[in-house]
């Protein structure tokens, strides 16, 4: 294995198969083949098809397709998680690990230096017979592992609810347990049941690949607060935990956005329009949906919004609220498919995102300079939203009922969104203010590269 700090070396990468964790996965790799590093990246062949235009390094970053089982319960064809309710993902995670041969044949034929994953805990046991070093790459906050995976922390076992209640599910789909977090809600699927073969909890799962890892690798820096937890980790696992910084590839951000967005944003005063978008797995109910949408139009500013099809809709136009096109026509628009984030973030049109806080879009939020406003889902998101929110004081939730299981009201997306596009207002400065700090502080070209070089640098120096 190489040791020097100019020797090259060939990176192994095998995400879950999500796009919220596929996509981190590729922007580091990214990283490492812009310093001149091999890398193999493990994926389904949908996924290759919808991420091989971030590939910026076609020539060192290599993608190994992997063929996805069937598993019943599952739609016939299923190979992302984007493609299914969050609570059959269990699902997915049996037919994920039903790769293990192919991974375990191409391994034994390409043989890396390194092998980046995190929910197939199987990977140590197989890439151990090749000599290859495993790292534990977690791409939400330091803190999710803290609170719940490391050995000193037991898994509450009371105050459940199932994840149909909580609005996640369609009739008909298997209900899974969830367990709450403060005012939020993870999936139990993710803590305590059976995720993937075996038997096996995701907690069980997890805390095994950590323990099993050479390293532990996560998408974090100290400058957000996060330093702590990261040193509990270290200390609870035994091992070292090394952080790559946000890694958000500029390349992201150099591309062009699609004409008729660019020409429909172009159409609004700058910092006037709200930009709503709530990642690749969160699917509201229908009522939900429309309570947002009428939201947006009752806080009286231009807004475009990019959700998934609700919950038992074939189509978002079904899910629209009556009339509601016709009253927002000129002003407001609800998109039909995937956008470019980054690209919309960056328009100076836009004044103000709203999110669901995922670790991804936290960051892009972050490194924009747009108001930020956030609607969190599960348990993860509430973390993120807790240290924007209360702890870099850079942005506000949207205020929910006591009761999870609640509508979050029209009134309320309205009165967030005020809060923060309100000229006049003094919390709306503040967030700025605050915002623009951490954003000149994380911009930094030599924090974020700082960062990458020393993750390299730790890495050559693990011990063999």
């Amino acid at each position: 294995m190489a040791t020097s700090n100019t020797s090259k070396l060939h990176i192994a990468m095998l995400p879950w198969f999500a796009t919220g964790h596929m996509t981190p996965f590729l922007q580091l790799s990214n990283e490492f083949a812009k310093r001149g590093h091999k890398v193999s990246f493990f994926l389904p062949p949908k996924a290759e098809l919808e991420l091989q235009h971030m590939n910026y390094y076609p020539h060192l970053i290599t993608f190994h397709t992997l063929t996805v089982p069937h598993v019943d319960g599952l739609p016939l064809g299923t190979e992302t998680a984007s493609e299914i309710p969050i609570g059959i993902n269990n699902l997915l995670q049996i037919a994920m690990d039903k790769t293990s041969d192919q991974v375990d044949l191409a391994l034994s034929k390409i043989k890396p230096d390194f092998l980046f994953f995190d929910h197939a805990h199987w990977i140590p046991q197989i890439a151990n017979k090749y000599g290859i070093k495993t790292i534990f790459y977690h791409v939400m906050c330091a803190a999710s592992i803290a609170i719940k995976f490391v050995p000193a922390k037991n898994v509450p076992r009371d105050r459940l609810m199932t994840l149909e209640e909580l609005g996640q599910l369609p009739a008909g789909y298997p209900s899974s347990k969830v367990v709450l977090l403060g005012p939020e809600a993870i999936p139990m699927d993710y803590i305590q049941i059976s995720f993937g073969e075996g038997n096996m909890t995701f907690h069980d799962r997890l805390t095994m690949a950590l323990k099993q890892s050479d390293a532990i690798a996560i998408r974090t820096t100290r400058e957000i607060k996060e330093g702590d937890f990261c040193d509990y980790i270290a200390a609870q696992y035994q091992k070292p935990v090394l952080l790559t910084g946000p890694v958000l590839p500029e390349e992201a951000y150099k591309g062009e956005l699609e004409e008729h967005w660019a020409k429909w944003l172009d159409g609004f005063e700058p910092t006037s329009v709200v930009f709503c978008a709530f990642g690749s797995q969160v699917n509201l109910k229908k009522e939900q949906f429309q309570e947002l949408l009428l939201g947006f139009e009752l806080s009286g500013f231009p807004f475009f919004i990019a959700l998934k099809t609700p919950l038992g809709c074939a189509s978002v136009d079904e899910a629209l609220p009556e009339g509601f096109e016709e009253r927002v026509k000129g002003r407001g628009v609800v998109a039909r498919d995937w956008v470019q984030q980054p690209l919309i973030l960056k328009h100076p049109s836009v004044g103000c995102f709203v999110s669901h806080c995922g670790f991804g879009s936290m960051w892009e939020s972050l490194m924009s300079d747009k108001q930020i406003v956030l609607v969190p889902f599960l348990a993860d998101q509430a973390l993120n939203a807790k240290l924007l929110v209360e702890e870099l004081q850079v942005a506000v939730s949207v205020e929910r009922g006591k009761n999870w299981r609640d509508i979050i009201t029209k009134e309320s997306f309205c009165k967030a969104i005020k809060s923060v596009m309100d000229e006049r207002s003094d919390l709306a400065a503040r967030l700025k203010n605050n915002h623009a700090k951490f954003k000149e502080l994380l911009g930094n070209p030599a924090l974020m590269n700082g960062y990458i070089d020393r993750f390299i640098e730790d890495l050559q120096q693990l011990p063999k």
